[in-house]
């Protein structure tokens, strides 16, 4: 194969163990039925599924609203410490079994608060899981606090407060949820004002949103990192703009598909993507709503798209210089990389 492997199978090995981070995993959706299940039981919580195979028929969505529609449905399973511990320590599992040293997951207290569970559980069980993980594992992580765009920028401002006593543990913001008749510029200020506490930055643009939302996202929001952003390809002067600036992408393709931004996954632009100089890497998103962790992300574009060693060793070194890792772990990790390869 001209690609650089003997086969489609020495591909897939390749991918199985080369070393990569993980920088777009909304931790609420890796809840995968079974301990949705699970948690259901051991809370009293009603759910309207009478199996496993009930859920997963449900995750037959097509747009982006349905998916958050039973995706909200989901995490009220989600009450305790320990639910939340279970929930990221099985994510850390499956991420350490894809070879992922490094994840930035994202976290959407607002889905929980609003449910009556304290701030402090929710990030109590996330922050130990991580925790645990670097001890058993060795992967290192960040934990980013996402605003809910379909809700208010005083209910962000609010998160934000809440979120004061844990900036120890958080390095950054985002905003996610229904991104059409929500743009960045919504929430210029509590942004402006996570920046000045020292956060990171980031924020989803140009997923369903037009190319005008990920400029907002540049210019008024000052974001660091672009989740999504497969719609700046209809701008050129934004593509360019998105190349010289270095601007990580954080590229998610089985989500694409399942939420038809593409219609298949052969017609996916990551390709397009590396070939315009774009800092493009490989994600899961939501995995267990959109069929797939991280290495099964990799495996789908790999073979659909016939993505050469060059270029999966690409996206793999993308994805550490994209991170917020600091510049000598980022060394190490790019050295791992190319002893690997």
């Amino acid at each position: 194969m001209s690609n650089g492997f003997a086969s489609a199978e020495d591909r897939t090995a390749f991918i199985a163990r080369l070393p990569k981070a993980e920088l777009h995993l909304h931790i609420e959706g890796s809840l995968e039925p079974e301990l949705m299940f699970t948690l259901a039981q051991r809370n009293h919580v009603a759910i309207p599924f009478a199996s496993v195979e009930e859920v997963r028929a449900a995750y037959a969505f097509s747009n982006l609203q349905d998916f958050l529609d039973i995706y909200y449905q989901g995490m009220g399973v989600l009450h305790t410490e320990q639910d939340f511990f279970d929930l990221t320590a099985a994510y850390l599992a499956r991420a350490h079994a894809d070879a992922v040293r490094h994840v930035e997951i994202f976290f959407d207290p607002q889905g929980h608060t609003t449910r009556g569970v304290a701030f402090a559980t929710v990030v109590a069980g996330i922050t130990r899981a991580l925790d645990d993980a670097e001890a058993q594992y060795g992967i290192t992580s960040k934990l980013i606090l996402c605003f809910l765009r379909h809700l208010s920028e005083a209910e962000a401002e609010a998160t934000l407060d809440e979120a004061l006593p844990f900036l120890d543990r958080i390095d950054g913001v985002g905003l996610d949820s229904s991104e059409v008749g929500h743009p960045p510029s919504k929430f210029e200020r509590v942004f402006a004002r996570a920046r000045g506490l020292g956060l990171k930055i980031v924020a989803h643009a140009g997923e369903e949103g037009p190319p005008a939302y990920v400029h907002e996202a540049l210019d008024l929001l000052k974001v660091d990192r672009i989740d999504h952003g497969n719609r700046s390809l209809e701008d050129p002067a934004l593509v360019s703009r998105l190349a010289d600036e270095a601007m990580c992408l954080t590229v998610c393709p089985l989500s694409n598909l399942k939420l038809c931004v593409v219609d298949y996954i052969g017609a996916h632009p990551l390709k397009i993507m590396l070939d315009a100089g774009l800092v493009a890497t490989v994600n899961s998103d939501d995995p267990s709503y959109f069929g797939g962790y991280v290495n099964a992300n990799y495996r789908a574009v790999a073979d659909a798209l016939d993505l050469s060693r060059a270029e999966l060793v690409t996206l793999a070194r993308n994805s550490f210089t994209g991170s917020f890792l600091d510049d000598a772990a980022k060394a190490q990790h790019l050295a791992a990389i190319d002893a690997y390869a």
